[in-house]
């Protein structure tokens, strides 16, 4: 490889421009007349190509690509590593830029193996958190957490913690673009400490101001605005005139949603005059946007829609396509008020174009709800019905619960006026059970953990005011008394001081029963978010539709039935604390019959020891079906033939004893993301709602996992031993 003796020359023209007040444009200009100097292909020259292209990427993404490309190439011919990894990285960059996120995370991982070769582990975290991005900003939150902690750990290893700020910040984007707002708020809690003692203002500013988001989320509007006003200040200190645009922005938002409308106005009227000055015209639209929302709430529509035109002109302009529907959905949106339906129709047609060249689906399913409403009102209920069913299909393929709930909402309504009682019927039932499920998501441990507050403070503020009546006793006693009562006084004392130990004890021991109830709420709620996953039941109704469009009619008829018996029962199981192992083994053999109706792709038996009578024991529900749901997703990687997964029950000892075994890769050979992901969870919720059970039935209740290659075997072998109840019991023939 060519190394240049003018390599530090590079560096110090960096430092350079760093350090002064030059523009961007001059910096520009001195490193295409370094390049246009240094002809010579060496490790400069690429330096110096992948700089222009970073200064580039976001304003002329032609040029970027020109300069990066020629920077790979010539680190390919020197055998400049270093050069190609960070070529390829500044491409991952440029594709992310242009919201190609799958492209971006494929030129990341190719720079992340060169980094890897090199043993740089700088590189090799920023490679990580940039997939992190990536992820996030496809909404593949979960894998994006994976990577971003990947890059955490690297940095935090190799002594670069100044750098886990932005992954960490991120986390909290996924978690509270996820709902667990709680979650979130640790990670900016996390994110803005480190930032603190870096001394990094800019980035203090930003973690307050999505401090504030999530509060403002949680409805605690004066939190949200203090940190709001935090960020400010301190963008205000720094003269970061977009950070103080961005903290007007959003306090004005914390009083149009109060709707104060007036006070909302000036903040918004703030942060449009500074992002006109500076030029962004993206945001310009956006306040321009954020000032027709206020003009709706106070219902004048006129300036209302001035605004939204306004907006949308300039997203036109720069070819902002997402901002285009979403200000179309506003306009359409005024003519809904002011009862033009076929505006507000056209409009929304309008939206839903650009949706599906974008391939936006929440934008889509918003759409087709929107357009479904329209006809709804114009008792088009043919037109309406067809959105309404798209804007359902859409949402139950993201989970989104909200738009499910509306959904299924309008078709009960919809179904109801054509007629079909029984489809309204089951659209209504299917409202009620994500309306169930939605409110329960966002409330039932919010809930559960307040009523344990309020009762540890009433137990708490109870023992205050008998330990002050108690104290008061003391002190009118002792003012009474004579020298020679002083041992009487003394005994006294020691009783009360005895008496409120007593108390106290007795206080803590409710509180923690109180605290194990709330616990075991807890638990009982995030097993039956796990029942079964969205995922699966997506596909098993895309099986259905398959088979459907193949007309096999006879195995889809059949297939339905096991469906929606499985669901059934699971629904029903769900509401009991306990159920019969009869009910339970059939939820198990329905969901192994589903996966294997489509092409048998597995051996599977439901075995049950002879002496034991099915529906002479009852015990808790859930327990066996995520370990063979586990063993289907994870235990046959890269086995297409041969699967075989085994369900026993046993009565040995007084225990009843399940073993779920596969002839898979074994535990320790699946992917360790996989594993965490969702075998962990089983395991995790499955252990403690056994521990729970076990204290509540007393009986023995836990859960092994093993792989089977210590018994010179081929897989994994899961051993639960459930808690029961018994009632009659068959005698051994």
């Amino acid at each position: 490889m060519k190394i240049s003796s003018t390599s530090s020359f590079l560096f110090v023209i960096v430092w350079f421009f760093s350090t002064t007040v030059y523009t961007q444009n001059a910096i520009l200009d001195s490193l295409k007349l370094e390049l246009q100097k240094h002809t010579e292909k060496d490790t400069v020259r690429v330096n110096l190509l992948n700089e222009l292209a970073f200064l580039h990427y976001k304003k002329d993404f032609d040029k970027a690509f020109d300069y990066v490309e020629n920077a790979q190439i010539n680190a390919e011919e020197i055998d400049y590593k270093k050069g190609k990894a960070r070529s390829l990285y500044l491409k991952g960059k440029m594709q992310q830029a242009q919201s190609n996120y799958l492209e971006a995370i494929a030129q990341y991982n190719n720079a992340l193996l060169v980094y890897e070769r090199l043993n740089n582990w700088e590189g090799i975290a920023k490679c990580y958190a940039a997939i992190g991005y990536s992820l996030h900003y496809s909404g593949e939150f979960n894998n994006s957490i994976i990577n971003l902690k990947r890059s955490i750990d690297i940095s935090s290893n190799y002594g670069f913690e100044a750098e886990t700020a932005l992954p960490v910040k991120f986390i909290g984007y996924n978690y509270l673009d996820m709902g667990d707002y709680d979650q979130a708020n640790t990670y900016y809690d996390k994110a803005l400490a480190i930032n603190i003692k870096y001394d990094n203002k800019l980035e203090i500013s930003s973690c307050n101001l999505n401090i504030g988001s999530v509060y403002l989320k949680k409805g605690k509007y004066p939190t949200a605005l203090e940190y709001y006003t935090k960020s400010l200040k301190i963008s205000e200190e720094i003269k970061d005139t977009i950070g103080i645009a961005k903290a007007l922005n959003n306090i004005g938002i914390i009083y149009d949603i109060t709707n104060n409308y007036d006070q909302a106005l000036t903040y918004y009227d703030r942060a449009l005059e500074i992002q006109k000055k500076i030029g962004t015209r993206r945001n310009v639209a956006k306040g321009l946007g954020n000032l027709g929302l206020v003009y709706f709430g106070k219902k004048d529509y006129q300036n209302a829609l001035l605004h939204y035109n306004e907006a949308i002109n300039i997203s036109e302009e720069i070819n902002d396509r997402d901002s285009q529907a979403r200000y179309l959905t506003y306009i359409g949106g005024v003519y809904m008020r002011l009862k033009d339906h076929n505006k507000a129709i056209d409009n929304y047609k309008e939206a839903l174009k650009i949706n599906m060249a974008l391939g936006d689906q929440l934008g889509l399913c918003y759409t087709y709800k929107l357009l479904a409403e329209s006809y709804y009102l114009q008792k088009n209920y043919k037109d309406a019905l067809i959105n309404a069913q798209k804007s359902n299909i859409i949402a139950n393929k993201l989970g989104a619960l909200g738009f499910q709930r509306d959904s299924y909402d309008l078709l009960a309504k919809l179904y109801e006026n054509t007629g079909n009682y029984k489809k309204a019927l089951i659209s209504h039932q299917q409202f009620k059970i994500v309306n169930d499920s939605l409110f329960n998501k966002e409330n039932i441990e919010k809930f559960a953990q307040l009523e344990a507050e309020y009762k540890y403070k009433k137990v708490l503020d109870s023992a205050s005011i008998r330990e002050l009546k108690l104290t008061k006793t003391v002190k009118d006693t002792s003012q009474n008394l004579e020298k020679s009562q002083r041992n009487y006084l003394r005994s006294i004392i020691g009783f009360l001081l005895i008496s409120m130990l007593l108390g106290g004890v007795i206080f803590y021991l409710k509180y923690r029963n109180i605290k194990a109830a709330t616990h075991n709420i807890i638990v009982e709620q995030r097993l039956l978010r796990s029942q079964m996953t969205p995922h699966f039941i997506f596909n098993s109704l895309s099986v259905l539709q398959g088979m459907i469009l193949n007309k096999e009619e006879k195995k889809s008829v059949v297939y339905l039935s096991k469906f929606s018996k499985l669901l059934r029962i699971i629904l029903e199981n769900s509401r009991e604390k306990m159920v019969l192992l009869s009910q339970e083994l059939a939820a198990i053999e329905n969901y192994l019959s589903l996966q294997n109706l489509e092409n048998e792709s597995y051996n599977y038996t439901v075995s049950i020891e002879e002496t034991i009578d099915t529906n002479a024991f009852e015990i808790p529900p859930m327990l066996i079906q995520p370990f063979v749901e586990n063993a289907i997703e994870h235990a046959f990687t890269n086995q297409l033939e041969n699967r075989e997964i085994h369900v026993r029950i046993t009565y040995e000892d007084q225990k009843l004893i399940c073993t779920i075994t596969d002839n898979g890769v074994g535990i320790h050979s699946q992917p360790i993301a996989k594993r965490k992901d969702k075998n962990s969870l089983a395991t995790t919720i499955t252990s403690e709602r056994l521990q729970i059970l076990s204290k509540d039935f007393n009986r023995e209740g836990s859960v092994t996992i093993e792989n089977r290659q210590k018994y010179n075997e081929q897989g994994t072998l899961v051993t639960l031993i459930i808690p029961y109840v018994k009632g009659t019991f068959k005698a051994a023939s």
